[in-house]
């Protein structure tokens, strides 16, 4: 079983320029290698690049530039190749399928904002200082960087990945461990309802409430977009110190409204867990989800009938959301979902 742990990163002035620095020179290679296969497929050959011949390149690249390129991980660089292939691969998929292809874009610096380590002990090491009672993470061409954990991370880690969320660093690691045992079967089932007035009702007539963290906090919002909205658009480079606390105040105020509504999904899903099954149903849809699966959705019966104007989508990502939380901690515990 695979498991993601966040934790928040506590860099050094110096630490923190090298981690902008390290995501600036991903960001660099990225656009370079996207460019080149927009160029070479324009070209009168109509030649395909792929990412073995671009992954050969990176030794040169980093000759090249060894003040910039030759500084990271070659492996952190190569994950970000794959990153492209696989917006390549997405975009074919579509264009076969006849969907709207969305061709992969160029990134800004401020909108590239992962570099991934594909494995521990490749230019990054978990757990760099085992006897430092502080936790401490190392980067290649960034040192041992502390971080903020606030619990234990089970299994051996596979995977390191550096993200950057507003003003604030966080690494993501994936570890893998045995699948849990399946708590003691209990016998009993309930059937919930997603709506809207009431985040949740379920078959013993009980509700949980929809505690509208957006709306609690759209007036501290809307007086952070109106201070936003004196300054005129400019690119991150060109802000003045004032413009750069605005951008900031608004970012932060809609990534608390996104850890609200995480958590309180979290934690909604895990108070279902003393039930065998749960059975899941919201505005005409439903979704089945089996001991320690992943949800499968079918249809429902009825109408989706949407109060208030909203539009089907927006409603229907919420109740995805929701869905992928209670099976994630059913299938940790060994509990089931079904839904129809």
């Amino acid at each position: 079983m695979i498991r993601a742990y966040k934790f928040l990163l506590r860099p050094t002035v110096r630490q923190a320029q090298a981690l902008a620095e390290m995501l600036r020179d991903h960001c660099s290679l990225y656009n370079g290698a996207l460019q080149e296969r927009r160029d070479a497929w324009r070209h009168v050959s109509k030649t395909s690049v792929t990412y073995g011949m671009q992954s050969a390149q990176l030794k040169e690249i980093r000759a090249f530039d060894p003040e910039r390129q030759g500084r990271w991980s070659f492996s952190s660089q190569q994950a970000t190749l794959r990153r492209l292939d696989k917006a390549f691969a997405a975009f074919f998929r579509r264009v076969r399928s006849r969907e709207t292809p969305g061709y992969p874009r160029f990134r800004g610096v401020n909108w590239f904002d992962t570099v991934d380590f594909p494995k521990d002990g490749d230019g990054c090491r978990w757990n760099a200082t085992p006897h430092d009672p502080v936790t401490r993470v190392r980067f290649q061409g960034v040192g041992h960087v502390k971080v903020n954990q606030h619990r234990p991370v089970a299994g051996r880690v596979k995977t390191v990945s550096v993200k950057r969320e507003g003003r604030r660093w966080f690494v993501v690691l994936t570890a893998e461990h045995e699948q849990p045992e399946p708590l003691p079967a209990t016998g009993s089932m309930v059937g919930i309802d997603l709506g809207i007035a009431n985040f949740l009702a379920d078959s013993n007539g009980e509700f949980v409430p929809n505690p509208r963290h957006g709306r609690t906090a759209a007036a501290k919002l809307q007086a952070a977009q109106q201070a936003l909205s004196r300054f005129p658009r400019r690119k991150a480079t060109d802000r003045t110190a004032g413009h750069q606390r605005a951008v900031d105040k608004v970012a932060q105020l809609h990534g608390k409204v996104r850890r609200q509504r995480l958590d309180h999904a979290h934690k909604t899903a895990l108070s279902l867990n003393t039930s065998d099954l749960v059975d899941l149903a919201s505005s005409g849809f439903g979704w089945r989800v089996d001991r320690g699966g992943a949800p499968v959705r079918g249809d429902g019966h009825g109408v989706c009938w949407v109060p208030g104007g909203l539009r089907p989508g927006v409603v229907l990502v919420a109740f995805d959301a929701e869905v992928g939380h209670l099976a994630f901690d059913h299938a940790r515990v060994g509990a089931s979902a079904a839904g129809g």
